[in-house]
């Protein structure tokens, strides 16, 4: 029933019951009703994303539509009005074991499309619980042949196959699969907890990994150093004094330093280590 047929039925309905006032015939309006019903019956139209699937004594007859089209009353039936456009399909898998048996929860989105309306209505009874029905039975079959680390590290790779998987089901009904999302993968709160401990621990062992390089690293270089103050005592004195200075103007406190370290940067009294303090303390302020 459209607002079409409707006007047409009480377009000619009123043109036969005026013409019935005018002459006084009862045939006239007897006439435009019946006229009127069948306009009624056989006016049809179909949106623009729609096709209307039409059975001619019970046998396919013609896809009709989109627009405005015309079928035989009584002889003519719409088996099923077919929509064209993208469908979202919003499925899940609960309690499903991955292939190293662990129980996940797993929530998808399918978005698929009906390309031929024809085998959609007549190769399956319900298409759309059984595009439903076929992509949960799909999803589960996947995750019982992926491991857990696969599923949450390449979903791109899930999502792919399980699309394929899924449109192969469905071709033979004149339905196409344009993509299918895995939205969530939830798993129990204890194994949450020790995938926790365990990246903490791995961080934990790589941070330990990346420290003991770096020492090794530093022992090489303060090897090649010594090498290079083995042969000139002169430059390892001028380092010697260059540390101890520079304890000096940072701390700006006083440091005690053994006679014989004095002795070895050739600084040879108090005094003299005094006068560098003070120095210190004057660069200090400036």
């Amino acid at each position: 029933m459209n607002l079409l047929a409707v006007f047409l039925f009480f377009l000619i309905a009123g043109t036969g019951l005026a013409m019935t006032s005018l002459t006084g015939d009862l045939l006239s309006l007897y006439l435009a009703l019946s006229v009127s019903a069948l306009a009624l019956a056989a006016t049809k139209m179909a949106n623009q994303w729609e096709k209307a699937v039409v059975l001619r004594l019970g046998r396919f007859h013609q896809l009709a539509g989109p627009g405005l089209f015309f079928v035989i009353p009584v002889v003519d039936s719409i088996a099923s009005w077919v929509d064209h456009r993208v469908t979202v399909t919003p499925f899940t898998a609960e309690q499903t074991l991955t292939k190293d048996t662990v129980p996940v929860d797993v929530d998808a989105v399918l978005f698929w499309q009906v390309w031929d309306a024809q085998k959609a209505a007549l190769e399956v009874k319900e298409y759309q619980k059984a595009v439903s029905w076929a992509a949960q039975t799909a999803l589960r079959d996947i995750i019982g042949r992926t491991l857990l680390s696969e599923m949450l590290a390449d979903r791109e790779k899930i999502d792919h196959e399980l699309r394929k998987v899924i449109d192969d089901k469905t071709e033979p009904w004149g339905i196409s699969v344009q993509s299918v999302e895995i939205r969530d993968v939830l798993i129990p709160a204890n194994l949450q907890d020790a995938m926790s401990r365990e990246a903490q621990a791995e961080r934990e062992r790589k941070a330990r990994i990346i420290l003991g390089t770096a020492e090794t690293e530093i022992a090489l270089k303060f090897a090649e150093a010594a090498k290079a103050y083995e042969g000139n005592p002169m430059a390892l004195q001028l380092r010697a004094m260059n540390i101890l200075y520079e304890g000096l103007k940072e701390k700006g406190a006083l440091v005690v330093v053994p006679s014989t370290a004095v002795e070895t940067m050739g600084l040879g009294t108090i005094t003299g280590l005094s006068a560098l303090a003070k120095d210190s303390g004057l660069n200090s302020k400036e």
